[in-house]
């Protein structure tokens, strides 16, 4: 099943998800950026893919989900994914989920651990400062005509500036995803990361945990993921020399990183 396929949460907002791998592997759940849709996984499913069934996901607000008005809250992105869980019949799973995928992962750490088996927080953090930075971005992207401007800023936020600079391959591949990203799922994303503040409830996350940073990210930095990995019992710290999106920059020290912990 690799084409894309839906699910209905309770508040009738619309999720697209899409299978890699065989039926009969245990399931490892992919979350990924805000501003980007299950495709910042593509350089990655055939590696996982051989020893995982991999569910990928869009965040309601981007990619094929459906893109409903307001601010987003974690909790009703934790709970959309215990709902596409729960619709596909599955119980347990393995989760790796980066940057916003990763705040996703500690809130069902916290929350549902007795639906994840082993959890991956890779470039995130348990909190994201000050609220008036997101109701600026939140301001600034509902005013814009289109995508252009931001997609120029995630784009240097995410990766080195000799690549951005260089316009390699992969940034073209990024900026076309950005251009397509909803600009009111945007904006209720970012309501949900002003929002999120695990930094008291990390602690609460008893599954084995694995937690991945960038060595020169600049929007969740090496101090956010030493802190969790501090707080969450027995975690595991891995440092990719990379900025933002480490499975992107870096991918075979990531996939390295990622089947060791859970195989």
């Amino acid at each position: 099943m690799n084409e894309l396929n839906f699910v209905t949460t309770g508040d009738g907002t619309r999720i697209a998800y899409r299978f890699d791998g065989d039926a009969g592997k245990p399931v490892l759940v992919l979350s990924n950026s805000i501003a980007t849709t299950l495709h910042m996984w593509d350089g990655q499913v055939g590696a996982l893919s051989s020893h995982f069934r991999v569910l990928r996901y869009d965040f309601r607000g981007h990619g094929g989900s459906s893109a409903p008005v307001g601010a987003y809250s974690l909790d009703r992105l934790g709970r959309d994914v215990i709902e596409l869980l729960d619709a596909l019949g599955i119980g347990r799973v393995h989760f790796l989920g980066l940057s916003l995928g990763g705040f996703v992962g500690q809130w069902l750490g916290v929350h549902a651990p007795e639906r994840i088996d082993r959890l991956i927080l890779s470039n995130t953090s348990s909190h994201l400062g000050p609220a008036s930075y997101f109701d600026e971005r939140i301001a600034s992207v509902r005013q814009a005509p289109d995508m252009t401007e931001t997609a120029e800023v995630f784009l240097g936020n995410w990766f080195p500036a000799q690549t951005v600079a260089a316009n390699e391959p992969v940034i073209e591949e990024f900026r076309t995803m950005l251009l397509a990203i909803d600009r009111k799922g945007l904006a209720g994303l970012f309501a949900a990361v002003r929002d999120a503040d695990l930094r008291r409830t990390v602690a609460l996350i008893s599954r084995p945990t694995l937690v991945i940073a960038g060595e020169h990210d600049t929007v969740t930095s090496l101090s956010h993921s030493e802190l969790i990995a501090a707080a969450v019992p027995g975690a595991k710290l891995v440092v990719l020399p990379a900025v933002h999106l480490s499975n992107v920059e870096h991918p075979a020290g990531f996939i390295e990183a990622v089947l060791g912990f859970l195989r």
